[in-house]
């Protein structure tokens, strides 16, 4: 990521000696694996190398003399390991200044947790988080993982171009998604967090959170706020869960999962939020020439006279009834 930028730093100002690679000796004994400061190291060969830079396209960054080829023949390194690296790494890049998107820091903590058996507990007090980041980050990729060796989902068939880890790790706090994966509680950090009952469900869930390339199916999820959860409410009522096993849009299956009731009141009061933000931008946003405006009020006026006469008579029913 960002070689080109970094490359045209060392270019202008050369190599930082302050910034050592951190690299691991191979397990031949003979080469060395970087292991932090791999764009550096990128961006130093591609402006070493001519070669490599006609290769690569990248004949556009600035040229460098050959003093300043000669000063990064040599680079500043700390030979250590991974397992004893764990904590400069993780604060620098789950906390600090040099951030992984949430997906590459789940898969460090989990590595860190995982093949070197350092408690959750441990590496949140390293990296200081104070906000269980670190147990939801690692118990959401584990239900990733358990999704793509279970076969149900596959990164590689999402519909959109990214992939979007904080849809899981953050949905899985929700009562309506967490109740239907089945989990336990906040706190468990099981490898496999979905019981294999509800392996038909992980599988639903993901389709309808990342939608399936190979099946033309979009993801319900244009963006986190609100879809996610208006989601997750869909999925506290059977209604619901039916409207979109049936294909249903989300914004339908969300309805239908709030019940006609609760979606006459919630219309109604979107209703007036919205006239009220029409009537204090009147003054300045209505043109009197605007016809088509006046149309468009007059009916809105009908609908509201229609809406009252209905409520009305159906009050005075209901008091019959009762006299």
């Amino acid at each position: 990521m960002d070689v080109e930028e970094v490359a045209m730093s060392i270019a202008h100002s050369g190599y930082f000696d302050y910034e050592p690679l951190f690299v691991e000796q191979a397990s031949n004994g003979r080469d060395f694996v970087v292991i932090e400061g791999n764009r550096r190291l990128a961006a130093v060969r591609i402006l070493t190398d001519p070669e490599l830079r006609k290769k690569l396209r990248a004949t556009h960054l600035p040229k460098i003399s050959q003093e300043g080829i000669a000063k990064l023949q040599e680079l500043p390194a700390i030979i250590t390991t991974r397992k004893a690296s764990w904590r400069y790494l993780g604060f620098k890049h789950v906390n600090g200044p040099a951030t992984w998107r949430s997906y590459a820091k789940a898969q460090y903590v989990a590595h860190v947790h995982n093949e070197y058996k350092i408690p959750l507990s441990d590496i949140a007090e390293q990296i200081g988080d104070s906000n269980s980041t670190v147990k939801r980050m690692y118990r959401g990729l584990m239900i990733v993982e358990q999704a793509e060796s279970t076969r149900v989902f596959t990164r590689a068939d999402i519909a959109k171009n990214r992939f979007f880890f904080n849809y899981i790790y953050t949905g899985m706090d929700y009562p309506g998604i967490s109740s239907f994966l089945g989990l336990g509680s906040k706190g468990t950090t099981e490898r496999r967090p979905v019981p294999p009952s509800r392996k038909a469900s992980l599988g639903e869930l993901f389709l309808w959170m990342y939608g399936s390339e190979s099946r033309g199916i979009p993801s319900l999820i244009r963006s986190q706020n609100p879809d996610l959860k208006d989601l997750d409410e869909v999925l506290m009522s059977e209604a619901g869960i039916q409207a979109l096993r049936a294909g249903l849009p989300l914004e339908v299956a969300h309805d239908i999962s709030l019940g006609d009731e609760n979606v006459f009141r919630h219309s109604l009061q979107r209703a007036k939020q919205n006239l009220q933000k029409a009537l204090g931008t009147m003054t300045t946003g209505y043109s009197t020439g605007d016809v088509d405006a006046l149309k468009l009020a007059r009916e809105v006026e009908e609908l509201v006279h229609s809406l009252i006469d209905g409520m009305t008579s159906k009050r005075r029913t209901r008091d019959r009834r009762s006299n």
